[in-house]
C-alpha cells in the first residue's frame, strides 16, 4: 500500500469514529437528545421514539458513521440537538475564527523565528561555526511559557493598563492581536529550538565544505542555508500549526474568542454531538491542510535534492539542555516539597485573597487556601497522574513499534499530528469531563510519538551490524533479542518517556484548563489556573503561582530530545 492509502485509510478511519460519536456513549442518541433538550423530563420511550423519528437517527453505528459521512461530503452537517439551528451556521464562522487567529499566530512566529535566527545563520555561513547553545536555551524557555500566561500578563499590561487593545472578544483586527501574541510567543520559541538544530544539522553535510572551500560567497551559502533549513522545517511548521489548533482552546477561553475549540468544549460539555462532530472534523481538515501545504513546500524548495542520502543528517539532543532541565526540575522539586508540610487544603474566608506575606508567602486563592500548599499538592497530583500516562504510554509504544519492519509513512505519522485536545473532547463526549477522560485523552496522544521513535529504532537495529554478526554465528532468537537487540531499543525509549513526562502533565494540566478534566475547585494545576482567571487583575498571584509550576514543567518538558534517525522513508 502506498504512503498516499495508508494516510488517507488512516484519516477516512478518524472520520468515522468522529461519525459513530453517538453510539460510544453505549446508549440512543434520541435519549442523549432528550436528556440536553427537557432536562427534568426522565425516561420517556414514547419521546424517544419520536425524535428518533423526527431526526431520522440510524439504528446502529456503522450506519449512521456512513449516513453522517456521506451528508458532510455534501455540506450537509445536521442539526445541533442543543438549539436545532443548522449545525454548519454555528460552526463555520469558529472554524474562520480559528483559522485567523492561527494564521495570524504563525505569521507572529515565523517573524520571531527569522529575527532569531537571521544573525546565527549569517555567523554559520561566514565561520561555519554551529547556532550557539545559548540561543537554544533561550528558545526552550521561550517555548514553555504557557499560552494562558502570556495572554494573560497581556491582557494585564497592554489591555487593562495601557488600554492600546480590546482585552477580549472577536470585533475586527485590533481584536486578532493579542490572542495572536499569546499563541505565536511560545510558538516562536518552538520553531526556533527545531529550525536551529536543522541548521546545525545542514552545516554537516558535504556541500557546505565543498562550498566554503571553493570560496563561495557567505550570501550564497546563507541563502542556501536558509532555503535547506525552511524546507526541512516545513513538516515542524506543520506540527506547530497543528499544536496551535489545539492550544488555542485557552487562549480562546482566556480572550472570548468565539473559534472552533470554544464551539467544541462547549458541544462536549452539552453533548450536541452534531456540533462536536463538525468541530472535530473542521480541526483534522485544517491539520491535514497545514500537512499538504508543508509537503508541497518542502518538493519545491528541495527539488532533486530531497531523496539524497549524503544530505541527510542524524538527529540530535539540543546542547546546554540538561541545565535547564536540572534547573526547571529543581527548582520545582523544592517548591513542592517545601510546600507539602503546609495545609493547602482548609479553606480560611478570612484570608481570601491574601497578597502574599507572612501567614501565606506566595498568597491566598479565592477562598482562602494557602496557595503554597495548595500548588504543592495539585504539582503532585498532575505529575503522579503524568507517570501513570507515560508509563502506559511507554508499553504501548513498545509493543507497536516492535511490529514494525520498515521506516514508512502511515498511521502513526498521521495520528501523531491529533492535539490532545481533540481527543480530549472526543473522551469528553463519550465518557464525561474528569479526571480520568483527561488522562486516558493524554495517553492516547502520548504513545505515538514514542512509536514512532520506537519505530525507528527498532528499524536501526535489526540492521545493525552486530545483531546481523550474533545472527549468523548461530545464537538463538531470544539471546539476539534479549542481549544485542533490546537494550539499544528499551534505553532510548526509556529516556523519551521520562523526557515527555512533564509534557503529558502539561496536557492534563490544559485539558483541566478548558473543562474537560479536573473539577474548577479540585486541587489541580490547570484547575487552579483557570479559576486563578477571575480574579487576574485583583490577585495575580492566584494565577502566577499555578502558571509558574506549569511553566517550570513546560521547560523540563522541553529540554530533552530523543536521539535516533527519525526519517521516514516514502
Amino acid at each position: 500500500m502506498s504512503a498516499l492509502a495508508r494516510v488517507a485509510a488512516t484519516v477516512l478511519g478518524l472520520v468515522l469514529v468522529v461519525a459513530a460519536l453517538p453510539w460510544l456513549r453505549g446508549e440512543d442518541p434520541a435519549e442523549t437528545v432528550l436528556r440536553v433538550r427537557f432536562r427534568a423530563r426522565g425516561r420517556d420511550p414514547e419521546a424517544v421514539a419520536a425524535l428518533q423519528e423526527q431526526l431520522d437517527l440510524a439504528p446502529d453505528p456503522v450506519t449512521g458513521a456512513l449516513r453522517w459521512l456521506g451528508a458532510a461530503l455534501r455540506g450537509d452537517l445536521g442539526e445541533s440537538w442543543v438549539s436545532g439551528r443548522p449545525v454548519l451556521d454555528l460552526v463555520a464562522p469558529a472554524v474562520a475564527a480559528s483559522a485567523t487567529l492561527a494564521a495570524a499566530a504563525l505569521l507572529v512566529a515565523l517573524v520571531l523565528c527569522a529575527l532569531a535566527l537571521a544573525l546565527p545563520v549569517r555567523r554559520a555561513a561566514r565561520t561555519g561555526e554551529p547556532v550557539r547553545p545559548a540561543l537554544g536555551i533561550a528558545a526552550v524557555g521561550v517555548a514553555a511559557l504557557p499560552e494562558v500566561i502570556v495572554g494573560s500578563l497581556l491582557v494585564v499590561g497592554v489591555a487593562v493598563h495601557l488600554r492600546l487593545l480590546p482585552p477580549t472578544g472577536w470585533d475586527g483586527w485590533s481584536s486578532v492581536v493579542l490572542p495572536a501574541l499569546a499563541l505565536g510567543v511560545p510558538a516562536a520559541g518552538l520553531l526556533t529550538r527545531l529550525l536551529a538544530g536543522v541548521v546545525d544539522q545542514t552545516l554537516t553535510e558535504q556541500w557546505v565544505t565543498t562550498w566554503r572551500a571553493n570560496g563561495v560567497a557567505p550570501r550564497s551559502i546563507g541563502a542556501a542555508l536558509a532555503r535547506r533549513a525552511v524546507a526541512r522545517g516545513a513538516g515542524q511548521v506543520t506540527v506547530v500549526w497543528i499544536g496551535m489548533l489545539g492550544t488555542a482552546v485557552a487562549v480562546e477561553k482566556v480572550f472570548t474568542v468565539p473559534g472552533v475549540g470554544t464551539t467544541a468544549v462547549r458541544a462536549a460539555l452539552t453533548q450536541d454531538v452534531p456540533v462536536l462532530q463538525a468541530c472535530l472534523l473542521a480541526v483534522v481538515g485544517l491539520g491535514l491542510v497545514g500537512a499538504g501545504v508543508a509537503v508541497l513546500l518542502h518538493r519545491l524548495l528541495l527539488g532533486g535534492a530531497r531523496d539524497r542520502d549524503d544530505l541527510a543528517a542524524t538527529t540530535t539532543g539540543g546542547r546546554g539542555a540538561p541545565r535547564v532541565l536540572l534547573a526547571a526540575a529543581g527548582t520545582l522539586a523544592l517548591v513542592v516539597v517545601s510546600g507539602l508540610p503546609r495545609d493547602g487544603r482548609t479553606s480560611d474566608l478570612s484570608a481570601r485573597l491574601a497578597s502574599p506575606g507572612p501567614a501565606h508567602p506566595l498568597g491566598a486563592d479565592a477562598v482562602g487556601h494557602d496557595l503554597w500548599g495548595r500548588v504543592a499538592d495539585a504539582t503532585v497530583l498532575t505529575v503522579g497522574l503524568a507517570l501513570v500516562v507515560s508509563v502506559a504510554a511507554f508499553v504501548v509504544a513498545l509493543g507497536a513499534g516492535l511490529v514494525c519492519r520498515r521506516l514508512r509513512v502511515g498511521a502513526l505519522d498521521v495520528l501523531v499530528t491529533v492535539p490532545s485536545t481533540v481527543v480530549g473532547l472526543v473522551v469528553a463526549a463519550v465518557i464525561g469531563p474528569g479526571l480520568t477522560g483527561a488522562c486516558v485523552a493524554a495517553a492516547a496522544v502520548a504513545w505515538l510519538p514514542l512509536a514512532v521513535h520506537v519505530r525507528a529504532l527498532v528499524v536501526e537495529g535489526r540492521g545493525s551490524g552486530h545483531v546481523g554478526a550474533a545472527t549468523r554465528l548461530g545464537l538463538a532468537r531470544l539471546r539476539v533479542a534479549r542481549v544485542h537487540f533490546l537494550p539499544g531499543v528499551l534505553g532510548p525509549l526509556a529516556l523519551h518517556a521520562l523526557a515527555r513526562l512533564p509534557l503529558n502533565a502539561v496536557a492534563i494540566a490544559g485539558l483541566s484548563f478548558i473543562g474537560l478534566g479536573a473539577d474548577p475547585d479540585a486541587a489541580e494545576l490547570g484547575a487552579m489556573l483557570a479559576e486563578g482567571l477571575r480574579y487576574l487583575e485583583t490577585a495575580p498571584w492566584t494565577v502566577l503561582v499555578p502558571g509558574g509550576a506549569l511553566l517550570l514543567l513546560g521547560v523540563a518538558s522541553g529540554a530533552a530530545r530523543p536521539r535516533g534517525p527519525l526519517r521516514p522513508e516514502g
